[in-house]
């Protein structure tokens, strides 16, 4: 493997609140176009490394690159910018906004109008506004909810809320789009459909992608690689075909699932 196929690289991360270690000494790396699993227990330290790599919290130690450049010093937002896009455990829509203006929400980063022309309406206000409205429909159809585009996007069920939670994390043009437990209240048929939404990104964005999920069958059908963390600290990396016959990994988390 050559430097140019990673995407995402998180060296030696240390995340201490006080007294407490959240993240200790976290290493792995996701390539381009790759489906990497991020697994463990609740309290794990799973959504703390999301917030590190997002840069929500600054890491006591360590670095993370995209495409290999540190976003050390950047902000969240401008994260976003880089090319690194997010969903929340809990989800996480404007509940005043229909689903189309959720999802142009996520368009506004690439606004080219002043805050002037926006609050006058002015100049190149309208012509974006428009094309970012397009843009916004174009993903609905993509991610299949373009039928609910102009209902407000918290009258939606749980399953469809989280599919415009996507559209408008796909909307920023991610390289890697971070995914915590997006099949989490899910039925069976929404959980397949959101995998075969996932594997449809990654081929037609050419998007990697780092998934949180405690549903291990839904992690086994998408991640061939995976990293096990253990309060904070990495119990197992490696093939998700060895992780699920791995003793450590069965004792700490997986118990007595099976897997076909």
């Amino acid at each position: 493997m050559t430097a140019n196929n990673v995407i995402l690289q998180v060296e030696d991360i240390v995340m201490q609140f006080g007294g407490l270690r959240a993240i200790d000494n976290v290493s792995f790396h996701v390539d381009e176009a790759e489906i990497f699993g991020l697994i463990g227990p609740n309290g794990a330290g799973k959504t703390t490394l999301f917030n590190v790599i997002t840069a929500n919290y600054k890491p006591t130690s360590g670095s993370v690159t995209l495409a290999g450049k540190s976003i050390k010093g950047l902000k969240p937002n401008q994260v976003v910018n880089a090319g690194i896009a997010r969903t929340f455990q809990n989800i996480r829509l404007f509940n005043s906004m229909t689903v189309l203006e959720n999802v142009m929400v996520g368009l506004d980063h690439a606004s080219r109008y002043s805050l002037l022309e926006a609050a006058l309406h002015i100049g190149r206000y309208f012509p974006a506004e428009r094309a970012a409205r397009a843009k916004a429909m174009e993903l609905l159809e993509y991610i299949g909810i373009a039928e609910h585009a102009n209902l407000q996007a918290t009258n939606l069920s749980y399953g469809n809320q989280r599919k415009v939670e996507i559209a408008r994390a796909l909307a920023t043009g991610p390289q890697l789009l971070l995914l915590d437990e997006p099949a989490a209240g899910m039925n069976p048929k929404e959980t397949e459909d959101l995998a075969g939404l996932i594997f449809r990104m990654r081929k037609d964005y050419q998007l990697s992608v780092l998934l949180i999920e405690h549903d291990m069958p839904f992690v086994n059908a998408l991640c061939e690689r995976v990293m096990v963390l253990e309060y904070g600290k990495p119990l197992f990396s490696g093939l998700m075909s060895e992780a699920i016959q791995h003793p450590e990994v069965i004792s700490a988390y997986l118990g007595e699932v099976r897997y076909a």
